[in-house]
This record gives C-alpha cells, structure tokens and sequence, in this order.
C-alpha cells in the first residue's frame, strides 16, 4: 500500500503540472481574444467617425443641390437619417471600446494603453503540417485535458491495487531495546551495603499481520475503487474526443478563415470602385443620394468584417495550437511580429 501510494504522489505531481500547462494556454488565449476585442472595438469606432464624416459631407452636397434645384428634398432626409443613425452606433461604439478595454484591464492588471493594431495587407501563414488528421493525433495525445486526465486515470488504476492490497497480509519487521535498573541501599531499617542490578534487553523479529474480516470495509473500499477507476476511463476518453473536436475546430477556423480574408480583400477592392462610380454618378445625375450612402456603407462594412476576419483567423490558430498542446509564448510572440 505504502509503495503504490507513492507511485500516485508521482502521478498526482505530473496531473497538476499537465492543468498548470491548460491554465496558462488558457491565460494566452483568453488574454489575446481580449486584446483583439479591444482591437475591434476601435476598429468599429474609428469606422463610426468616418462613416459620420462622409455622411456629413453628402449631406451638405445633398443640401446644396435641393437650394439649387437639382436634387429633391428626399436626398437631403435620406443622408440627415443616415448621418443620425451613425451619431447612435459612434455612441454604442464607444460604450463598447470602454466595457472591452476594462475586460483587457482585469486580464493584464493595468490599463492598456498604445495597444498595436494588426499590420495593413499582411498575409496569414497556413497551420503546419497541413493536415487536420495530424493535428488531431497531436490533440489526442499532448492535449493538456488529455494528460491531465491520463494521470488521474493512472492514479485511479493504483488506488485499485492500493485498496486490494487490504486483503494481503504484511510482514514487518520489528526491533525494540531497553534498559532497567534497581538498587537497594537499605538494610533493616538502617543503612547499609547498597545492591543493585542493570538489565539491557534488545529484541529483533518479524511480526506478521493476517487480515480475516473487518467488516467489509475493505470491500466496500475495494468496490468504490474499481467504480471510480470505471468513470476514469470515461473521463479519459472523453477529454481525447473533446480535444480532438477542438484540433478539428480550430484547424477549419483558420482554413476557412484564411478564405475568408481573400474574399474580404477582392470584396474591398470592389466596394471602393463601386463607391467612385457611384460618386461620379451621382455627380452627372445618373444615381441618387441613397446609392452613395448604401456604396459607403458597403465599404465600411467590408472593411470591418475583413479586420474581424483577420483576428478570428489568429485566434483560431491559437485554440488549434492549444487544442494540439504546443500553445506557447513563442506563438504569441510570433503574433506580435504583425502588429503595427
């Protein structure tokens, strides 16, 4: 009994070691989510106040050419209600950026300040190796859930051997030593010639203990054992599919997203000609009011959603790394080289 529970402090230390590893890639990950919600957050609102400037700037044209008779009053109530409906989402985005930063804030302890943004135009590495199912036999094996869960079946596995061990008789081996010592001085009544005597005994042997019945603790204890060890198992092979989900997740996050920024990408290439021809147009009488203002709201859209994209593409290789077990702050410093 003594030696399997020593076998199981072993593996209770590499059980704690494995869920120190999952709370600090938990800390990476859910610290760079937060930094990229702050990201976005000033994204949206840097996109309101834009937004509200070329709205204004088509309102004061619209203006112009109802005075002077080349546009109706419905151009002009079309970019006020749009320019009104920015001023609401710069205010929402503003809240935003505040509750995101104190978010930020609690991760890191301190008020962040000068965060760096995601470089324009950079170009997003694939995961590697390129193959989802050797991201996933990485998950099953090294995830930390998974080690973690590995020691604890181990540790369940010796507590069934430790408590069987009741059963079995043990031997011991025993030593004892003492000293006594006696004296006498008087001698009827009166003192006299003093005696005496000393006696040193040393005792070695070995002493054997049979167990016959205790009341069916030891069974009882033996059963709860076998049962635990049972739900072990589960937990184990639980913690291998969840972690290969997860390597499967993470893995199409960042290939779709990947496919995602491209599509982005050619979307704001076309939204910026489409919001020129439509200024042109509307400058020559071919297109009204609303067309600029939907052409710009394309454009800002795209460009947000393209941003978004880029950051979910980053966090995604992050959980799929995670997922893996070889989350790191290597990784995180390889994120920093792509900010600006």
């Amino acid at each position: 009994q003594n030696w399997v529970a020593y076998n199981q402090s072993e593996l209770a230390v590499a059980q704690a070691e494995a869920e120190f590893m999952l709370a600090r890639q938990d800390l990476i990950v859910r610290t760079v989510v937060a930094y990229f919600d702050v990201l976005l957050a000033q994204d949206l609102l840097a996109t309101a106040q834009a937004q509200k400037v070329a709205i204004a700037e088509q309102l004061e044209s619209a203006k112009r050419n109802f005075e002077v008779g080349t546009a109706t009053i419905t151009d002009s109530q079309e970019a006020q209600s749009r320019y009104d409906l920015t001023i609401a989402q710069e205010i929402a985005a503003q809240n935003d950026l505040d509750v995101k930063r104190q978010v930020l804030r609690s991760i890191i302890g301190k008020e962040p300040d000068g965060l760096k943004t995601v470089k324009a135009g950079v170009r997003l590495a694939g995961p590697q190796p390129a193959d989802i199912n050797k991201w996933v036999e990485m998950a099953e094996a090294s995830a930390a859930t998974v080690q973690a869960s590995q020691a604890r079946y181990e540790i369940a596995v010796r507590e069934v051997e430790r408590q069987r061990a009741g059963h079995y008789p043990t031997l011991d081996l025993v030593a004892s030593r003492g000293r006594s010592s006696t004296s006498n001085t008087v001698v009827g009544g009166v003192a006299g010639v003093g005696s005496g005597s000393d006696t040193d005994s040393t005792t070695v042997g070995l002493q054997l203990n049979l167990p016959i019945f205790s009341g069916g603790a030891t069974m009882s204890r033996d059963r709860e054992a076998v049962a635990l060890k049972e739900r072990a198992v589960a937990d184990l092979d639980n913690a291998r599919r969840t972690a290969a989900l997860n390597a499967r997740q993470g893995y199409l996050g960042v290939t779709a997203g990947l496919a995602q920024i491209r599509a982005y990408e050619a979307a704001l290439t076309s939204s910026q000609s489409a919001l020129e021809s439509n200024k042109l147009g509307y400058e020559v009488g071919v297109r009204i009011n609303i067309d600029v203002l939907n052409a710009q709201s394309q454009l800002y859209d795209t460009r947000q959603k393209l941003a978004k994209a880029r950051m979910d593409t980053l966090i995604a290789l992050l959980r799929l790394k995670a997922a893996s077990g070889s989350l790191g702050e290597d990784d995180v410093a390889n994120i920093n080289t792509l900010l600006d």
